[in-house]
């Protein structure tokens, strides 16, 4: 018998021995979560892997936090664990509450640094004793490699979306928390930048209309000013960006940008369809502009349409309403031509993405192309209003108040992503004896294009007081930021690297929320259960292994 007993023992010693040795050889994890919450992105787990050098990262989402805060604090958490496992040693973390000292001169130091690098304290309500009390949160991380490092704003998501609450807002910056922080790893570590060419030659934004742009796409990208007329062709860039022409293309110029697609290039487009034609101080009119580029659009399926949307989900502008006394009174209000964007779809090039502002754009419609894969990106509201040109901009519009009736045009797209191979626009136009002949393709290597009908997306304002840029998308009437820098950042990423960690904004974490009427009814039930329920197992248990061990050895 204890022969037999020992032959278990060494048996069962040996299967623990090869199962670890197998273990340490072949690393798995397994996610057993329905929404795969606990699995990093192909990408990301590469980039974690390739890391040559040590990533340290700050949270700063941390001490006496609201529940909903508490919940994205734990993500962040697990999803650093997650990276540790792929990295290693390379990755380190820590968590810390600069807003936990007791010197409040020192504090307010440590907020005005963090705001300094991009960290910016938010102010947030919760109930403590049934009073509602403020507190401050710093939502972010700082990501520090070689000496550098980035900041990361974790309290992400469509804020602007009427409707949700603000459980949903933190889901959606749940959801984000792999990809703002491998993004700040990736700015950090990436050493051969992307080329990014910024097309000039056909009128549009000066250089300082740019420059939040610029700034932006200079973290992840080489960027270079392209004068297209001046260009033999575009090889050697991964990428060029068309913002707000005023002038038609010529064919050769076109040429240069359809075999560069092509070829495989990637390209985005922010064109509008409509000019202003005379401007005074009440009203503008506003007309079809050509471009040369129709055609071009229409081969790759898109085509953009000579109107202009209104929506009532618009931006506020000032208008002088009338007199108090002898002085004007200024009020802001809604501008029906300033569409804020909040419909988007599910890719991840916007998912939960915020509110982009839009000025004077105009709809799109697609039209057959073969093999290629068109995505509507983001939409204007269903209340909207869609006027063909030529369209009366008449500013006293802003006074009076709209007719509802007339907004019933639904949502209407305003930006599509296109995939695919392109066949080219000058297939069976390129002659032999036509010096461009060696050189041409009609189709080549996939690629990809975002196409959107609002040429001021991209461009930031000028302060009109300082003559310095302010920030893109920031609005300084409503003193808010929207999202129109990241959605041109998200945009040439997906471009660039349509299989790169941006994928792992497509992750989608499902709220489960408790009843609350049933938590307030069935309150005490359920805690005796929880509390009660496994107390009484274990006791069972135990009057079980007593009654048997007693008849077992009674004999």
């Amino acid at each position: 018998m204890k022969r037999k007993n020992l032959l278990q023992f060494l048996l069962g010693l040996g299967v623990v021995i090869v199962l670890n040795v197998l273990a340490a050889q072949f690393f798995f994890r397994i996610d057993l979560t329905s929404d795969k919450r606990y699995t990093l992105s192909p990408a990301t787990r590469q980039l974690l892997e390739d890391l040559d050098d040590q990533v340290f990262v700050t949270v700063y989402i941390t001490g006496d936090l609201p529940a909903g805060f508490q919940r994205l604090q734990t993500a962040v958490r697990e999803r650093l664990e997650e990276f540790e496992v792929y990295a290693g040693r390379n990755i380190r973390f820590q968590f810390t509450d600069p807003l936990a000292v007791n010197d409040k001169r020192l504090r307010n130091r440590a907020m005005v640094e963090l705001s300094r690098k991009g960290l910016r304290p938010t102010n947030v309500f919760d109930n403590e004793g049934g009073k509602r009390v403020e507190k401050v949160v710093i939502p972010g991380a700082l990501v520090q490699y070689k000496g550098k490092e980035a900041a990361v704003m974790l309290l992400r998501g469509n804020q602007a979306t009427k409707g949700l609450t603000a459980q949903q807002i933190l889901n959606q910056s749940v959801e984000n928390v792999e990809y703002e922080l491998a993004s700040a790893i990736k700015q950090l570590t990436t050493e051969r930048k992307r080329r990014i060419g910024l097309i000039n030659g056909y009128g549009g934004p000066a250089p300082l209309q740019l420059a939040g742009l610029i700034n932006g796409l200079q973290q992840n990208y080489d960027v270079f000013q392209v004068n297209l007329p001046g260009q033999p062709t575009l090889e050697g860039l991964d990428a060029v960006l068309v913002i707000k022409p005023d002038s038609a293309f010529t064919e050769a110029d076109k040429y240069k940008l359809d075999q560069f697609i092509v070829n495989g290039g990637k390209a985005l487009f922010f064109v509008d369809a409509l000019k202003s034609d005379t401007l005074n101080k009440a009203s503008t009119l506003v007309v079809a502009q050509d471009l040369n580029l129709g055609d071009l659009f229409f081969r790759y399926g898109v085509r953009l349409n000579d109107n202009m949307v209104q929506d009532l989900n618009a931006a506020l502008i000032p208008m002088n309403v009338g007199r108090l006394g002898d002085r004007p009174q200024i009020e802001l209000v809604p501008w029906r031509f300033f569409p804020l964007i909040n419909t988007f779809s599910g890719h991840p090039m916007v998912r939960n993405l915020d509110a982009v502002y839009g000025r004077y754009a105009g709809t799109m419609d697609t039209v057959r192309a073969a093999g290629i894969r068109k995505t509507p990106l983001m939409f204007t509201s269903k209340y909207t209003k869609v006027t063909t040109a030529p369209v009366q901009i008449d500013f006293d519009q802003a006074r009076t108040e709209p007719d509802p009736a007339t907004f019933n045009a639904g949502s209407q797209p305003l930006a599509y992503l296109l995939e695919g191979r392109f066949r080219s626009l000058y297939t069976n136009r390129i002659t032999g004896n036509d010096p461009r002949a060696k050189t041409f393709r009609e189709s080549g290597r996939a690629s990809g294009v975002v196409i959107c009908s609002d040429g001021d997306l991209p461009i930031n304002d000028i302060d009109p007081q300082t003559g310095r840029f302010v920030p893109l998308g920031f609005d300084r009437f409503s003193e808010t930021t929207f999202a129109n820098k990241d959605f041109v950042l998200n945009a040439v990423g997906y471009l660039v690297e349509p299989g790169g960690i941006i994928t792992s904004r497509a992750r989608e974490v499902v709220l489960r929320p408790l009843d609350r009427l049933r938590i307030g009814n069935e309150r005490l039930q359920w805690q005796l259960i929880n509390v009660g329920a496994p107390l009484v197992l274990i006791a069972l248990t135990g009057l079980l292994l007593t009654f048997v061990r007693k008849r077992k050895f009674a004999r």
